[in-house]
């Protein structure tokens, strides 16, 4: 039986308070791999301890983090794990149990905690956090024909039974290009970082600009230094007479800088569309003149605010962004359970095309692991995010 409607709003009763963005702009954004944190990167680490397991539910369910891995990265591991002991509560009678395994934030240590977590009997692994993590977790459950649910924002770590819950940031730059195509934009300039994170949205801002049948009338890659910056942001500004919107993915550090650039250089930037990625949601992108009015693609906030306030009530501290994936795995597999019988599990049941709703709106799998999310469209304003296009409600067709 696959998980329609009814398996939907089942995720969460609580924890089915709709809101699984994000955003690759975490502030932790994975790194290439694991919820991505940018700029975080998979370091060598202690050997993996044991971690009690959570929950005495009769299916048992892997989830595997880098609890003993060096900086942000264990940060982010134990609030993920905070995330699924709430997810457990809030849940109506969940019968999991959550064998907690610690990879030490490396691909060996990923394959052992994955293996152990197999030979006590799970049925479906969540996590790991990192790339080649999640890839080294996938061999080991795949020989045992079971799913993995990773973490990762790096799409080369799904593949086909290895599905990826997190913010992809090629979804951002999808979405935001196919609204301001709808808003009447078809001429786009570029300014993307030269970098991994920028090879990506690259991608994905050519493809869907093709697509919908838009051109691309300049795109420069600007490299880390700030004179290189200013230069590729004065050779787009030459073009900008061309174009009608402009594409400024990047981290919230960089952007306001050459947004400044720009301004200097093309006083009638105001003309222009800014588009950004979810990487834009900060304050520092909030509070710089030259950005006002530019549209970025987000998850809608209202489910995270709502899971953040529980989550310091339980843990008498905030949550980091990714904490909300480890929650909706956990309500998802829960779900599942409830309400999928032996086939809960299954490519089937993962693939379903009506996808499954979480703290972040509604996600769907494809059957190559990646996902698909409902992501909104806001606009910068110097009083924060302003909701331009809601994230839908629902899916409609079958995964894109």
């Amino acid at each position: 039986m696959m998980a329609g409607p009814k398996a939907i709003a089942a995720i969460s009763r609580r924890a089915m308070l709709v809101g699984v963005s994000a955003i690759a702009a975490f502030s932790l954004a994975a790194c290439g791999g694991g919820v991505s944190i940018p700029g975080l990167q998979s370091q060598s680490a202690p050997p993996p301890q044991e971690a009690p397991p959570i929950g005495s539910g009769q299916v048992k369910v892997g989830l595997i983090l880098p609890l003993t891995s060096s900086g942000n990265a264990a940060v982010a591991a134990q609030s993920m794990r905070n995330a699924a002991e709430l997810a457990l509560q809030e849940f109506n009678a969940p019968n999991i149990q959550l064998l907690v395994k610690d990879d030490g934030g490396n691909p060996a240590g990923a394959q052992a905690a994955t293996q152990q977590a197999l030979d006590e009997g799970a049925e479906i692994i969540l996590g790991p956090l990192f790339a080649q993590s999640v890839v080294a977790a996938g061999q080991a459950a795949k020989a045992r024909n079971i799913s993995v649910i990773g973490f990762s924002t790096d799409a080369s770590a799904a593949s086909n039974g290895v599905y990826l819950l997190s913010f992809l940031p090629e979804s951002d730059a999808t979405r935001v290009v196919e609204y301001a195509v709808s808003r009447g934009k078809r001429s786009f300039a570029a300014l993307i970082p030269d970098n991994a994170y920028g090879n990506v949205v690259e991608a994905a801002f050519r493809q869907t600009v093709a697509r919908v049948g838009g051109r691309v009338v300049a795109l420069e890659k600007f490299p880390s230094d700030r004179n290189g910056m200013q230069e590729a942001a004065r050779r787009v500004a030459q073009a900008l007479p061309q174009a009608d919107a402009l594409f400024l993915p990047g981290d919230p550090e960089v952007v306001p800088v050459m947004a400044q650039t720009l301004a200097a250089a093309a006083p009638d930037l105001k003309r222009v569309q800014l588009l950004g990625t979810g990487l834009w949601d900060d304050q520092r992108i909030y509070a710089e003149p030259a950005l006002q009015g530019g549209w970025f693609a987000a998850p809608d906030g209202a489910g995270y605010k709502s899971f953040a306030k529980r989550y310091r009530a339980k843990f008498g501290s905030d949550p980091v962004r990714t904490a909300t994936l480890a929650y909706d795995a956990v309500s998802l597999t829960a779900a599942l359970v409830k309400t999928q019988g032996p086939q809960r599990f299954s490519a089937q049941t993962l693939t379903a095309t009506s996808g499954f709703s979480g703290i972040d709106g509604v996600f769907r799998f494809k059957s190559n692991g990646v996902n698909e999310r409902g992501l909104s469209v806001v606009r910068v304003t110097s009083g924060g995010p302003q909701t331009v296009s809601p994230a839908p409600r629902a899916f409609s067709g079958s995964a894109s």
